[in-house]
């Protein structure tokens, strides 16, 4: 076993079989800039409310001022998720480069030998992305629990929810336009009726000032933002895999 000690933050990093990899809540913490207590109280309301498994809790030396022992929760890779989509979903691509960072440290990569050495690469990395992904799906539904952000926002537009989300615009509309969640009408974004009828967008007309010309506008509802929020996180670890399965097997 692994032990990454920094400031009172430890990741602690099993080896193949024993427990699952855990990050502190302190660390979270620090990846969304909030309080350490809100990120508790965080975790303890979801767990109350069945959304995550209640974390183990331990207590910590602190090197700071303060009190010499500090408090924190260990938590799973798919609940860690599930806490910052609660928090600040706009961090929720900070916390996979996090962990993605911590994982390459723990385990070295060791380059094939021969082309039969890269094939196996090739396959493991696969089941990883698999699992990956499938811990994100998992993950994915609890972002609707955003209630604080979504109940307080309104709807937004595109320009706003790409800023939000930390998103160049050109490779967020072609995120949008390739996963068929908009498609181009007259030259305007337009929702597709299944995304509208989920509740995720809403259409609003209107008419230029200046030119009286009438458009639509789509734009993003609450929900909608809490939703894209998880399916951009998921498409930037896709993309982020499929660079190192390239790699790996190159």
């Amino acid at each position: 076993m692994t032990t990454n000690t920094t400031g009172g933050n430890m990741l602690t990093l099993q080896n193949p079989g024993a427990a699952e990899t855990t990050m502190s809540s302190r660390e979270i913490a620090d990846l969304v800039e909030k309080r350490h207590d809100n990120v508790l109280r965080t975790i303890e309301s979801l767990a109350a409310r069945g959304t995550i498994t209640l974390p183990q809790f331990e207590e910590v030396s602190s090197d700071g001022p303060g009190p010499r022992a500090i408090g924190q929760y260990r938590i799973g890779k798919r609940d860690s998720y599930v806490v910052v989509a609660q928090l600040s979903p706009e961090f929720t691509a900070r916390l996979v480069d996090r962990w993605q960072e911590l994982e390459s440290q723990a385990v070295p990569l060791a380059l094939p030998q021969s082309f039969a050495e890269a094939l196996r690469l090739a396959a493991d990395q696969l089941d990883v992305i698999a699992a990956q992904a499938q811990q994100l799906a998992d993950a994915a539904p609890a972002v609707e629990f955003v209630e604080r952000y979504a109940d307080s926002t309104g709807t937004k537009g595109f320009r706003q929810v790409a800023k939000l989300l930390n998103a160049k615009e050109n490779e967020f509309r072609e995120f949008l336009l390739d996963a068929k969640i908009l498609y181009r009408l007259a030259g305007e974004l337009t929702p597709h009726a299944q995304h509208i009828d989920a509740g995720r967008f809403c259409v609003k007309a209107g008419t230029a000032q200046v030119s009286g010309h009438a458009y639509n506008a789509a734009r993003f509802t609450p929900k909608g933002v809490t939703w894209i929020a998880g399916e951009w996180a998921k498409h930037q670890v896709a993309l982020r895999q499929r660079a190192g399965a390239e790699v790996a097997a190159c």
